[in-house]
């Protein structure tokens, strides 16, 4: 019989059939929990589904039961709404935010859109500052919902001047009207979690949970939910996830590592935040780039859950905790964000092959992709020692009429990049001088390829695909030191491109 409705001949009996939908079979699924209307998007924030994973720990070989705290479900797509909410409110309550006010807070990008999606709703000027790694997608959303944007320099620490926690303490003296919140030491950090995240997660599992793992980074949300659950279930574990080149976790000997600089964004400090309770936390597994990003894009994949990479370091943490758990026991791990905020880094294939978090795709029908980088195919470019002024730096630039400067240290080894629009970029944001030293204007984390290590013209292109250029170097192991043999551009990549064409094809 043929399936196929003829759209010309359909008759009234046809339709009257067809949407007979209360003879159709139902699943009703019960609203007691859900308001028909909220009166305003904030009110939404809260009540994240618990949802039971089955695919990646049946891999693992997990024996007990996992389950995943959808926090990346909220409206501003992040746990980070229910922080920004409570602290919004108790301010108003106590006359500290009232008309007129503009809510200034440093933030890894998703404490920001929440206090953006706040103060859009409930008219007040928002000043976000963040670091320079954080992800263009958190930027537009950010701008989107009306806020101020202020970038500052990644490897800033804490208490640098230029760091996004001081200038925002700096923008909050200077600017008439304004509140600092600091999520960091608001007790609101973790109440909004002592109250509502551990609270929805005791009532999905009717007060019978073995393990809790999640993330921590100003660590309000396992301070609060620790401190909730371990009231009801004194036996519950407390799993806290850090990455290396982060200092919470606890004893300090976990923290020994050579990284500095880390790519999964909302976790981890170089400082002890006051809403930090280490006491409540029973364990503390350390993460890195790597496997946190495979295992965020395994989430996607193998359970259908769009959330970010820092779900993804929960996700691997959880995995090597709940090793010890046996069946029929409990382990619920905390997702914090979503996929929209990483929609260009590790979502995208170009991304995790440029960064080696993922294997090269092999393109055996281009005869160059192979290829290895020589010397002699790199554009040469000046450098400037780390100890010359942004003034010399500038004057260098447009001297050569280049894009980039290499900045290298005493022993001639590169360091960093300086280049105009960083430059430019800087002194707009208010938060460069020309005065400065030029470490304050070189960037420090920038694709570049060793020679040493035989790059390929595909890994090249691989990375122009994302940046605008790619530093080539050389590393010497007996000296240890990297030396700058130039840079290459999609302009003069094309150009080897094209002239080794011409070399295969005989011309």
């Amino acid at each position: 019989m043929s399936n196929h409705v003829d759209v010309n001949n359909i008759t009234e009996n046809f339709v009257k059939n067809f949407f007979n939908l209360k003879e159709l079979p139902h699943i009703v699924r019960p609203l007691d929990r859900n308001q028909k209307i909220h009166s305003d998007i904030l009110n939404v924030i809260g009540n994240t589904p618990l949802v039971k994973l089955s695919n990646i720990p049946k891999q693992e070989g997990i024996k007990c039961d996992m389950y995943a705290k959808c926090e990346f479900l909220n409206p501003g797509g992040s746990v980070k709404d229910r922080i920004a909410y409570r602290m919004v409110i108790d301010a108003e309550e106590k006359g500290i935010l009232k008309p007129g006010s503009v809510i200034v807070e440093p933030t890894s990008g998703n404490t920001g859109i929440g206090l953006a999606l706040a103060a859009a709703v409930r008219g007040y000027r928002c000043i976000i500052v963040l670091p320079e790694k954080m992800s263009d997608e958190k930027v537009n959303t950010l701008t989107a919902l009306g806020a101020e944007i202020i970038r500052t320099p990644t490897e800033a620490a804490w208490n640098d001047p230029t760091s996004n926690i001081m200038v925002a303490h700096r923008l909050a003296k200077e600017i008439p009207n304004a509140v600092l919140l600091d999520q960091y030491n608001n007790p609101c950090n973790p109440l909004a979690h002592y109250d509502g995240t551990a609270e929805e997660i005791l009532w999905s599992l009717d007060d019978d949970v073995d393990m809790v793992v999640m993330g921590a980074g100003t660590s309000g949300t396992i301070s609060g939910v620790g401190h909730k659950i371990k009231e009801r279930c004194p036996q519950c574990v407390v799993v806290g996830v850090d990455p290396y080149g982060s200092i919470l976790a606890q004893p300090e000997e976990l923290n020994e590592s050579d990284v500095q600089i880390y790519e999964v964004e909302g976790i981890g400090y170089d400082f002890l935040p006051g809403s930090l309770d280490r006491s409540v936390i029973d364990k503390w597994v350390k993460t890195e780039d790597h496997s946190s990003l495979e295992m965020a894009r395994r989430l996607i994949k193998d359970e259908g859950l769009l959330c970010g990479g820092s779900s993804g370091s929960a996700m691997w943490g959880a995995i090597q905790a709940a090793r010890s758990l046996k069946e029929g026991q409990k382990c619920v791990v905390l997702l914090p964000d979503n996929i929209r905020n990483y929609m260009t880094k590790f979502i995208s294939d170009q991304w995790m092959e440029a960064r080696s978090f993922q294997p090269l795709v092999n393109k055996d029908n281009l005869k160059w992709w192979n290829k290895p980088v020589t010397q002699d195919m790199v554009q040469t470019v000046k450098s400037v020692s780390h100890d010359s002024s942004p003034t010399e730096a500038l004057a260098a630039l447009q001297e050569t009429q280049s894009q980039l400067l290499t900045v290298v240290n005493d022993k001639g080894s590169v360091v960093g990049v300086f280049t105009a629009d960083n430059a430019r970029r800087r002194l707009a944001n208010l938060s460069g001088s020309l005065s400065e030293a030029l470490e304050k204007f070189t960037i420090k984390k920038f694709y570049k390829v060793d020679l040493a290590h035989k790059p390929t013209l595909g890994l090249v292109s691989r990375m122009l695909d994302i940046t605008p250029y790619v530093v080539v170097v050389k590393s010497d192991a007996s000296t240890n030191t990297q030396s700058s043999v130039g840079v290459m551009t999609s302009e003069n990549l094309l150009k080897n491109i094209t002239t080794e064409t011409k070399h295969m094809n005989g011309s």
